[in-house]
């Protein structure tokens, strides 16, 4: 990839990535006023036929909360959601390195931070074994990079920069911002999901007691529009957290390509990165710090899931992840290129 190429992928990716996450933002909001006004449709219907004193549920408050409790949610995950993902992964800041390893990560970073022209990012460490490394953030100035120490005790000095440039691709890319405030949204979804299954299995009633409101509720409950909304409604809270993790793992694949060819660009050197892929991909335990809803912020997948190894129209909707081999074999032939004009150079005669 030239340098032009890259500015222009650069920039568009960005605009994109804006694009997406203010579309994002918009259709989490939407779901739920469906949902909620959905909610208050149903309840109106299936309370229509009830005497005058009896409950008719004519204010829609169920679906004004849940725009509410939308717009809300948004905004925390908006502002906290790099928090949110370093707690739940157990990160933990590097601000004084304590070791060589730390001083050789904080060293990286800085050199990776001017290479890609973007302020320094804060380094963070998880606790586990798996190799591994993801970035997190609102925007390029408050962005954070996390590694596994089994990433620091694996990785050579050069293959850990060509890593840290992986993740200073995204950052630059705006990809953090998009990736982080979807992993917010599916944990939020997850939990108000798992929340209303349980109050689904406690029971929900309609109207007062006796005959008369039960009659309303049946004469509602017969309507097939009234049906066919609340089993689409139904089927809308089940599949939502679905939905979402679908969405997570579309995002990403394609960024990965983009965010090696930055590496590439920063260390001038895709061979490292291809080697510390090639260690990553070595290492067979899952990254069991890292949570489902941040898989796709990682460097590789940290499930480590067969989807993720295919080339296929399933694969580029479902997988968080382009397969290693072809991750890699890209990067050799970047390598190899760049080793071809260097090597013509040098052989050119002198005029």
């Amino acid at each position: 990839m030239s340098e032009e190429d890259a500015s222009v992928n650069l920039f568009a990716q960005q605009e994109a990535n804006r694009r997406r996450s203010r579309w994002l933002v918009l259709g989490f909001i939407l779901f739920f006023a469906w949902l909620g006004f959905g909610g208050d449709w149903i309840a109106y219907q299936l309370t229509a036929g009830n005497p005058p004193r009896e409950y008719h549920h004519v204010v829609p408050w169920f679906g004004l909360l849940m725009m509410a409790i939308a717009a809300g949610i948004a905004a925390w995950i908006w502002r906290t959601g790099a928090d949110r993902v370093l707690w739940s992964a157990g990160a933990q800041e590097v601000t004084t390195p304590s070791s060589p390893e730390e001083a050789q990560l904080a060293n990286v970073v800085e050199e990776m931070a001017i290479a890609s022209g973007v302020p320094k990012p804060r380094c963070w460490i998880v606790p586990d074994d798996d190799p591994n490394a993801f970035a997190t953030g609102h925007d390029q100035q408050h962005a954070h990079i996390a590694v596994t120490r089994g990433l620091l005790r694996l990785c050579s000095r050069d293959e850990l920069q060509a890593v840290i440039a992986h993740e200073m691709g995204h950052v630059k890319n705006l990809d953090v911002q998009l990736m982080t405030l979807l992993a917010g949204l599916v944990g939020a979804i997850a939990l108000i999901s798992d929340g209303l299954a349980r109050v689904l299995r406690g029971g929900v009633r309609f109207g007062g007691g006796g005959g008369r409101s039960s009659g309303g509720g049946k004469k509602g409950a017969g309507n097939p529009l009234v049906l066919i909304v609340i089993a689409l409604w139904f089927i809308s809270w089940l599949l939502a957290p679905l939905i979402t993790r679908v969405l997570a793992l579309a995002v990403s694949r394609k960024r990965e390509y983009l965010a090696d060819a930055m590496s590439a660009q920063f260390t001038r050197n895709p061979g490292s990165l291809a080697s510390a892929l090639e260690k990553i991909e070595g290492a067979h335990a899952p990254t069991s710090a890292i949570k489902k809803g941040s898989a796709h912020l990682c460097i590789a997948d940290p499930l480590g899931r067969r989807i993720n190894e295919s080339e296929s129209w399933l694969s580029d909707r479902l997988a968080t992840h382009p397969p290693m081999a072809i991750r890699i074999a890209r990067l050799r032939a970047m390598g190899y290129q760049e080793q071809k004009r260097s090597g013509a150079f040098i052989a050119s005669p002198t005029v």
